[in-house]
């Protein structure tokens, strides 16, 4: 390859961190050379110095949420206990619109003794918030463009992060996010629920207990029929969500499936994503959906149903599946297969093998299942149960386990359950799927995110016992 087409590919492939849209939905039909694309997402380092961040212990943390709308108003209410037990306080809400932000105030009135300072109107407001210096922890429920600017300048602000997902949607963004949370050693962290649910806390608890032997394969999905949501004039403000559907084509939603299958397989303990290869079906559903509501937008570049295949460096794989389109029941799949057991979700089913080989197995019965429910429990879920259920408004309550556990480690100044490079890796299979599908499809290495940490085994730490 001559000079100058060597840097004729450097500039397309560089405009892959920031994930041109042309390109992605491969109006141009061109390629990026894949040996090149590969050594270029190769190239960064992070220093790995995150891994096991601790802070000091803040006895009770002072909460700022930015974001107020669906998922700012459902976190808020998780709070309850924490208030009440002198945990945390929320300081200050910020939102685009008053009445957002009033509303979730006046619910605040009901649960603490103060109210929150208020912070709305125009795009910039937020950042007042952010610069407050009675603020130890920031939570960012915003639309997803928003959350890398956001989590970014908390960090520089020296405030800890907790961000819903996505935490980036560019290469460039993760990146961005690795550099400024270990130069300021404040903790960034992926709001993933799914994690704290009470059936993949089972399965991660009896992975950990040996029950299912070697797990080598998992499978994991967001399939949620979301196109009334995403058309409704009012749900998702200006319709942010279904703009990410008109010109991209990838999985945008990574971390329901993919939190809890990496934790099965310890990624970032002892094993780490290779590459990725990402391939999507056409596109029907949500435009068929568009002319039943008389949307104004009537053709999408995203596919019905993406399916992305990640081989871990071990040798494990993971299947990641996507789809908010199609009218299909709710599923995040939540498969698990291992070398004596496999567990197989929506509903839950159980097999745990024999010493012997047969000929086919069935499902545990429903008696054999619920043994191994009781036994295998996670301690967390089983002492929190209480709590858990007066908050079952949070997704049946994985919201309130999620939000319990980073206030306890803040608390306690213990490094936190999900972490800083969880949560680029989980981030960045959404911009690697995209480069995938626009490439035909093509295997595309994983950045080494962990700056080599991953390398060292160690024991997940939603596994510990912090209460």
């Amino acid at each position: 390859m001559n000079r100058k087409s060597f840097l004729n590919l450097t500039a397309r492939a560089g405009l892959f961190f920031g994930l041109a849209p042309s390109m992605l939905a491969n109006k141009n039909n061109e390629t990026i050379d894949k040996e090149l694309l590969n050594h270029l997402l190769t190239q960064k380092k992070a220093q790995g110095n995150a891994v096991g961040l601790t802070a000091d212990p803040i006895s009770k943390v002072r909460v700022g949420m930015i974001g107020m709308g669906n998922r700012g108003s459902v976190l808020i209410q998780m709070f309850d206990y924490l208030i009440k037990n002198n945990h945390a306080e929320i300081v200050a809400l910020s939102d685009l619109k008053q009445e957002k932000v009033e509303k979730n105030n006046q619910y605040l009135k009901t649960i603490q003794n103060t109210t929150a300072d208020l912070y709305y109107g125009n795009e910039t407001e937020w950042k007042k918030l952010v610069e407050r210096d009675d603020i130890d922890l920031i939570i960012i429920a915003t639309p997803w463009n928003y959350h890398t600017e956001m989590s970014v300048y908390g960090m520089e602000q020296g405030k800890h992060v907790a961000c819903e997902q996505p935490m980036a949607m560019t290469l460039e963004d993760c990146w961005k996010l690795i550099e400024v949370a270990e130069r300021t050693q404040k903790h960034c962290m992926y709001l993933e629920n799914c994690c704290f649910n009470g059936e993949e806390l089972w399965v991660l608890n009896m992975i950990d207990q040996g029950v299912f032997g070697d797990v080598n394969h998992a499978e994991g999905a967001y399939i949620h029929d979301l196109r009334k949501h995403m058309m409704d004039a009012n749900y998702y403000e200006n319709h942010w969500r279904i703009k990410h559907h008109e010109t991209k084509n990838g999985n945008f939603y990574t971390g329901h499936g993919l939190g809890p299958t990496s934790f099965y397989m310890d990624i970032g303990r002892g094993d780490n994503y290779d590459y990725i290869t990402s391939m999507s079906s056409r596109e029907d559903s949500l435009s068929a959906g568009a002319r039943m509501e008389n949307f104004p937008v009537k053709q999408f570049a995203c596919g019905d149903m993406n399916t992305t295949l990640i081989k871990t460096k071990l040798g494990r794989t993971i299947m990641l599946q996507f789809d908010t389109h199609t009218g299909r029941p709710y599923s995040r799949l939540n498969n698990v297969f291992g070398t004596k057991a496999a567990h197989q979700g929506y509903p839950s089913r159980l097999y745990v093998g024999h010493d012997e080989l047969q000929w086919g197995h069935s499902w545990l019965n429903d008696e054999e299942y619920k043994t191994y429910r009781e036994r295998y429990d996670h301690p967390l879920w089983n002492k929190l149960k209480t709590q858990i259920d007066a908050n079952a408004v949070g997704h049946g309550g994985m919201d309130f386990v999620m939000v319990y556990r980073l206030i306890r480690c803040l608390n306690e100044g213990l490094a936190l359950d999900i972490n800083l490079y969880d949560s680029v890796l989980w981030s960045a299979i959404t911009p690697l799927s995209e480069l995938s599908v626009a490439n035909n499809s093509a295997r595309t290495m994983v950045p080494d995110f962990t700056g080599g940490t991953w390398e060292t085994p160690r024991k997940n730490e939603v596994l510990r016992d912090i209460l």
